[in-house]
């Protein structure tokens, strides 16, 4: 994936930690809960990413 992808990630993490911070604060469960999901769907969604790079990083080494 390209750069706008891995930047889209890391505003749905970044705004998945706001939200779990802003549903801790004000003791709302269920915001917290939607931010920490957010943010690890995110996470997930990154490592695959780098999981694809490497991947195409290697098979570059082997066709050079």
């Amino acid at each position: 994936m390209g750069f706008t992808g891995k930047a889209k990630n890391k505003v749905q993490q970044v705004a998945g930690a706001a939200r779990k911070r802003l549903g801790g604060a004000t003791h709302n469960e269920r915001m917290r809960g939607e931010g920490a999901m957010q943010q690890s769907d995110a996470r997930a969604r990154q490592a695959g990413e780098h999981l694809t790079d490497a991947g195409r990083d290697v098979k570059d080494a082997f066709t050079r």
